[in-house]
């Protein structure tokens, strides 16, 4: 069934579906409205789970995590300073390797104030050892959603879906809704790995120094097991809609001498870029990283096997060095990289910039 939903309400309806017992989570713009959705399913008893309006976006990631720790699904969502307030417990909830879901509209952070969108929020908790998906559409964050569930607990780690704040979150367009037949074959029923029982133990122990190194390891090494979950999961969905994804998807790139590449609701923009391009007889492709937590590295360096330069749209900065996307693509590969910091705080930037941006050499450029 197709619907004409913002993206917000692309995401509750597909929360929904995957039934958690528990929703906590505090107001903030642009992803409150996910949460008033979820509320009202709650109080009109279609969604059978315990919802939380918490004092903080501190608390709702520890309601949501002492939930999974008692063995129950639970879901929280945020955006900009909410997650930056969050920051001390996503190292927990990793740590603790408890599998939360966590749908994050992007928006920029302070200061100087601001409401509109960049990556800056969620790109700066890339380290926290949490998954990482970035949607690009209404019907992709739909979409990625029961995904994420299922990936986050085969290997017992959390998973931040993010969607551009405004641009997706609040944006209308058409979606086709999952059904609940089709989540309960892509999601199978919460039975976690840990959590707490009848019989006593400490979940979150103080560690002696070889404890805590290979707990670490352990993270690492299970981060790139997911990556081949998620792969396994993208075709599980092709399979039950026909729609296809992978953790990053290419477009002209196998005789492009320039590549474009971007996350998020960014990717359509460097697609189109490169079809305009192509049209005044460049040979431009585009990639767009659907992943950045696992990280499909391998995938990305083949992307990028026939290019001579990449272009790298970020909406996000790593001050003193360069683009947060930006570092991660040119981490993967000895192709030069130009780094065109296309958007902080929503600034608009549109096909005749990234052109430009093509005919640089190398290195950060800003837009004037």
């Amino acid at each position: 069934m197709s619907k004409i939903l913002t993206g917000s309400e692309a995401a509750a309806i597909a929360i929904g579906l995957c039934k958690p017992k528990v929703i906590a989570a505090y107001p903030i713009t642009p992803q409150t409205h996910i949460i008033e959705k979820l509320a009202l399913m709650v109080s009109e008893k279609r969604l059978k789970a315990r919802y939380i309006c918490t004092d903080s976006e501190l608390s709702s990631i520890g309601v949501a995590a002492g939930a999974v720790a008692e063995g129950v699904r639970a879901f929280t969502a945020t955006s900009s300073h909410g997650l930056a307030l969050m920051h001390e417990g996503l190292h927990w909830v990793a740590g603790g390797r408890l599998p939360v879901v966590m749908v994050v509209a992007t928006r920029g952070l302070g200061a100087p104030w601001i409401l509109t969108c960049d990556h800056q929020d969620a790109l700066s908790q890339r380290d926290t050892g949490w998954m990482m998906a970035f949607a690009s559409s209404a019907q992709e964050i739909h979409d990625l959603i029961p995904l994420a569930y299922r990936v986050a607990e085969s290997v017992s780690i959390p998973c931040m879906v993010c969607m551009d704040g405004f641009l997706i979150s609040h944006t209308a367009e058409p979606v086709e809704i999952l059904t609940e037949e089709s989540v309960g074959r892509l999601l199978p029923d919460f039975s976690p790995i840990l959590h707490l029982s009848d019989d006593p133990f400490t979940l979150w122990p103080v560690s002696d120094p070889e404890t805590y190194y290979k707990a670490r390891r352990d993270l690492f090494e299970d981060h790139k097991r997911a990556l081949s979950l998620w792969k396994e999961a993208f075709g599980l969905l092709k399979r039950e809609t026909g729609r296809g994804y992978s953790p990053c998807e290419t477009f002209e790139t196998e005789d492009a001498r320039v590549i474009i590449a971007a996350t998020g609701a960014v990717w359509p923009m460097a697609k189109e870029a490169a079809i305009k391009l192509r049209k005044k007889g460049e040979r431009i492709g585009a990639v767009g990283v659907r992943l950045i937590r696992p990280f499909p590295e391998k995938d990305l360096r083949e992307a990028f096997r026939n290019a001579e330069k990449i272009v790298v749209l970020d909406k996000s900065l790593s001050a003193g060095r360069m683009g947060i996307l930006g570092q991660e693509i040119a981490s993967c590969t000895d192709i030069p990289v130009v780094n065109l910091i296309a958007s902080m705080g929503g600034k608009e930037f549109g096909i005749e910039e990234i052109e430009w941006a093509t005919k640089e050499k190398e290195g950060v450029i800003w837009l004037s």
